[in-house]
């Protein structure tokens, strides 16, 4: 372990983070390392205790009058009691071979110079628990948020020359234990197990065809040190139980979403998993909460405002499907696409703005059969927490629900009059997003705006002409405006 893996280490166990760079950067050196076999005493009543321990592999079992009172493992600490007070009541014996860290008395008791540290350490039992367990809930997501792909077990990869046989191909793929086989081709595709039952066993396919005979699907991949929660949030939002993992351009492994899911399986507010598994209103609510101490923790930890309203987004994209899901019936769903616009649809969001939603319906389909669940979403979404529109920009406005023929006419009126009132209408819609349905329908008129545009250069020119037309809060030190006293 490196000493930036050491010192981050320290800096991740309660109260040491609150230590001054100097005094963690002194307190490095003087670190030890050590090892102790399973069943060695190492604090008793008869054995003073010499050194606050700090674990990096195996465990210690705490033990008070011979009954097991506490399981020490991997970045637990221990005993800062018996160092200040110098006796125990209890002890401690090494449960698995012991590798640690070593904080020597001395140098541990001349911490608590620092009152913060002070002030932990010399708190009695139940005080100083529940502060940690505060510290650790705000803390929850810092794994999360923090570990790279890269931290994480890959599953080997079984890659076959689209030539090959179906027959050698699954002779491979079981002698690697993998669990998909990926296509050399342009670009890679990816079969599963399932792939295999649906489309050679039940269809009866020889299989000494070749394997890119069998019709797959293309790669979802993630590079090996992007973020994990990345990683999380393409299996989310592709509806796919793994990814490939890609270093300097070529296949490193597979990433299961099991693994991932059982890596976080202690952190309660991994927000995407709660999204996913809500089955009411009442749970988004609920999730809310989670998502606004998630923004105050990445804030908190320096990380770029450009992640934070990536992640944010997507997520407020993940709970409008869930409400889409709960409001609209099955029949419906594919026969609409739920937009997002604005800057929801631009990917711009940190905390929640008003609402900027619209409802593109399948040419044929009777619009009227929209309004009940949409007048459901528009509720289900204020209740959760997102305001309406001042605009009146809404789904339950029936004029942000319409067929593609309807928004297509609706096109053709903005660009015949560029009011001003019109202008803002289509951009707006420019930002537009499909989060659920049928993305096609908004394709279909993104491609009509793109013909329109190429038949009227001045559309651009009077768009631009409106944006200036709004005066930049920015002072000329770049200080914002906040009165009309220039």
């Amino acid at each position: 372990m490196s000493i930036l893996d050491q010192r981050k280490l320290i800096e991740s166990i309660h109260p040491f983070e609150l230590l001054s760079p100097m005094t963690l950067d002194n307190l490095m050196k003087k670190i030890d390392i050590a090892y102790y076999p399973k069943n060695t005493l190492l604090i008793s009543k008869n054995l003073p205790s010499i050194a606050f321990y700090i674990i990096i592999k195996g465990s210690v079992n705490e033990y008070i009058d011979e009954e097991l009172h506490n399981v020490y493992g991997e970045g637990d600490s221990f005993d800062a009691d018996a160092l200040i007070y110098s006796k125990t009541e209890a002890k401690f014996t090494v449960d698995e071979d012991l590798i640690c860290y070593e904080i020597k008395k001395e140098d541990f008791l001349l911490l608590l110079e620092d009152k913060r540290v002070q002030s932990y350490f010399l708190q009695d039992f139940v005080t100083r628990h529940q502060h940690l367990k505060d510290y650790e809930a705000q803390g929850d997501l810092t794994p999360f948020l923090m570990s790279k792909v890269s931290d994480m077990y890959l599953h080997k990869a079984c890659v076959v020359e689209k030539n090959e046989t179906i027959f050698n191909s699954l002779k491979k793929m079981k002698s690697l234990k993998a669990k998909v086989i990926i296509i050399k081709d342009e670009p890679y595709k990816i079969l599963t197990d399932s792939d295999f039952i649906d489309k050679v066993l039940l269809a009866k396919v020889d299989t000494d065809a070749s394997i890119g005979s069998i019709s797959a699907k293309s790669l979802i991949s993630i590079d090996i040190n992007d973020f994990l929660f990345n990683a999380l949030l393409l299996m989310t939002h592709h509806s796919v139980k793994r990814v490939v993992v890609m270093k300097d351009g070529e296949i490193a492994g597979i990433l299961e979403q099991l693994d991932m899911l059982s890596y976080f399986a202690n952190h309660s507010h991994l927000v995407v998993v709660q999204i996913d598994k809500a089955s009411s209103v009442a749970e988004l609510k609920n999730i809310q909460g989670d998502l606004r101490n998630l923004i105050a923790i990445l804030h908190s930890k320096g990380v770029k405002a450009r992640y934070i309203t990536k992640l944010v987004s997507t997520l407020n994209e993940k709970i409008y499907a869930k409400v889409f899901d709960l409001c609209v019936e099955e029949g419906l769903k594919e026969k609409c696409a739920l937009l997002v616009m604005g800057s929801e649809g631009r990917a711009e969001q940190a905390l929640k703005t008003d609402q900027d939603n619209a409802l593109i319906i399948e040419d044929g389909i009777d619009v009227s059969l929209f309004e009940e669940p949409m007048m459901k979403l528009n509720a289900a979404l204020l209740e959760i927490g997102y305001p309406k529109c001042s605009g009146n920009v809404m789904v339950s406005n029936e004029f942000w629900r319409r067929n593609v023929d309807g928004y297509k006419t609706l096109i053709d009126s903005w660009i015949g009059n560029f009011s001003e009132e019109n202008l803002q209408s289509l951009s707006i819609f420019l930002d537009a997003k499909c989060v659920c349905g049928n993305t096609a329908l908004l394709v279909e008129l993104q491609e009509y705006l793109q013909r329109v545009f190429s038949a009227r250069d001045d559309v651009l020119a009077h768009m631009a002409k409106a944006v200036l037309n709004f005066e930049t809060p920015l002072s000329l030190f770049s200080n914002f405006v906040l009165e009309k006293s220039h």
